[in-house]
């Protein structure tokens, strides 16, 4: 398997590279720059990710020679996390390191701004650096890769054809930067996980769950419960928030089980009228009623030698919970019609975001049928209680809806997930999903070619409460957020470290939290 894509062929024709400048070159310039982004964005192995960055960069700008780093997330002292040259030798890699310091690197890692310079030997902000002396450098573009801070830098030296960088390509350059960031982060996440922190690899290896996402210690948790349940034949209880993702799991449970080769039959229970709650579950004979005119074999037939999964249980009439109870019990039912029962060889799992022990002091649901149902039960965590897990999620969810416009995926932006993991979601995933698809809408509308913060949170603009709208419970939290954090860094006067170690959270958390939040301290 090829590391990446052949930059050169994809990139003939930018500027330095052969393109017209006429209106209609720069135009087509900027389409295939933003084409090739969107295929870099799809890397999942960040090594190659990183030479092909490296690689468009240089093919955009014809530079000489290329450095791309990656700063520690720990404040490892004087050594990039990753780091990938471009015709640069050892010693030459050395060089350009050893501007880290107190150079051009540190100029741009330091401030968050761009170095461009047509000859650093001439430039009296580095000429007195022995390395610059030693390596003649020119022209250099050194540009940040992020923002406070900056997680690292493109370092471009020298042009082929000579002369100094022009502006063009220093907006180039930019806006590769820009799009890697966001990319950068998720793999360094994702490289951070293989390497051992991801608590439910091992599962991962037991289980299939290839299209559950989700690496966080509450997921591990649902996942080691899922692994005793597919052992056994035994009823599941699938409790949690409505939009947790039970069907997810309940489907699960199925596809690791010995029935997965039968079929996975889910109904909502609540989307069935009372009256005709059994009939569906049961089926019923031709003539059993007015309109019966044939055999209908019913849901629990369907899940013959597969499993039944009854979600929103709690909805379920009182002679609704009967039948079930008589299924649970005896392992047999009655058609509607029929006089001979029929025997059901199938597992239940049910689904409930209510407390059915509450709904049974309520006198609302029947003691006999929780203690049936209640045998091994498996809580599904809020989205609240898997952070790590948001961004994958968002990411995910805005890939999907892109394929079923039928467009390539565009990826969401940095400030945008900030925003998605800095926000509350009282509807947990299904809530998530819902807002994402509505934001690719917009986006798609704009032919953006990135879902931005506005299409995800389109009222955040539209100003405070007013006699006519108050605060929406999201926004109500997410303002609470904000007043938290700038409080946090009142009283350490600005110390981020600090005000981290107070909050009990991240630093690099923080930081995402005061860009979401605009929060800009006197003193770093």
């Amino acid at each position: 398997m090829s590391d990446g894509v052949n930059v050169t062929s994809s990139l003939e024709g930018f500027p330095g590279a052969g393109y017209d400048t006429d209106a209609d070159g720069i135009v087509r310039c900027e389409r295939d720059l933003y084409l090739r982004l969107l295929e870099l964005g799809q890397q999942h192995e960040l090594a190659p990710f990183l030479r092909e960055a490296l690689g468009l960069v240089v093919e955009i700008t014809g530079a000489r020679q290329g450095y791309l780093e990656l700063e520690h997330d720990d404040d490892v002292p004087g050594q990039p996390r990753w780091s990938i040259a471009h015709a640069l030798s050892p010693d030459q890699v050395a060089d350009v390191r050893a501007t880290r310091s107190r150079g051009i690197i540190a100029a741009t890692l330091a401030t968050g701004d761009t170095v461009c310079t047509r000859s650093a030997l001439d430039d009296p902000r580095f000429n007195a650096r022995e390395s610059v002396y030693r390596a003649r450098l020119d022209a250099v573009l050194c540009v940040p890769i992020g923002n406070d801070p900056p997680r690292g830098v493109l370092y471009l030296a020298g042009r082929k054809s000579g002369g100094s960088f022009a502006s063009r390509h220093q907006e180039c350059v930019e806006l590769v930067a820009r799009h890697l960031a966001p990319v950068v982060d998720r793999l360094l996440l994702q490289e951070r996980l293989d390497e051992g922190d991801d608590p439910t690899r091992g599962l991962r290896a037991q289980l299939k769950l290839d299209n559950v996402i989700g690496r966080s210690e509450a997921m591990a948790a649902v996942f080691r419960e899922v692994a005793i349940a597919v052992r056994s034949a035994k009823t599941v209880l699938l409790t949690g928030q409505s939009g947790t993702g039970k069907t997810q799991i309940a489907r699960v449970i199925h596809e690791n089980s010995p029935r997965a080769k039968h079929r996975f039959v889910d109904i909502t229970c609540g989307n069935i009228p009372e009256s005709l709650f059994l009939n569906n579950l049961f089926g019923y004979k031709k003539g059993a009623f007015t309109g019966a005119d044939r055999d209908y074999e019913g849901l629990v037939a369907a899940a013959e030698h597969g499993t039944l999964f009854l979600d929103d249980i709690d909805s379920v009439s009182r002679d609704g919970q009967a039948g079930l109870l008589q299924l649970l019990q005896s392992k047999q039912y009655y058609p509607l019609g029929q006089t001979m029962p029929v025997k059901a060889d199938i597992r239940v799992i049910a689904g409930s975001h209510v407390d059915l022990q509450a709904a049974v002091e309520k006198g609302q649901f029947r003691q006999d049928l929780l203690f049936r149902l209640d045998v091994v039960t498996i809580r599904l965590p809020a989205l609240e209680e898997r952070g790590t897990d948001i961004r994958h999620l968002a990411e995910a969810l805005c890939a999907d809806a892109w394929r079923v416009e039928g467009l390539a995926p565009r990826p969401l932006s940095r400030d945008a997930l900030r925003a998605i993991e800095a926000a509350n979601w009282p509807g947990n995933v299904r809530e998530l999903e819902h807002r994402i698809g509505n934001a690719v809408d917009y986006a798609k509308f704009e032919n953006a070619m990135q879902v931005e913060r506005r299409h995800v949170f389109p009222s955040a603009t539209s100003g405070a409460p007013t006699p006519d709208r108050t605060l929406t419970y999201q926004e109500a939290m997410h303002a609470c957020q904000g007043r938290v954090v700038r409080e946090a860094l009142e009283r350490t006067n600005g110390n981020r470290s600090e005000a981290a170690r107070q909050l009990d959270i991240a630093r690099a958390y923080l930081y995402d939290l005061m860009d979401v939040h605009d929060i800009k301290p006197g003193r770093k």
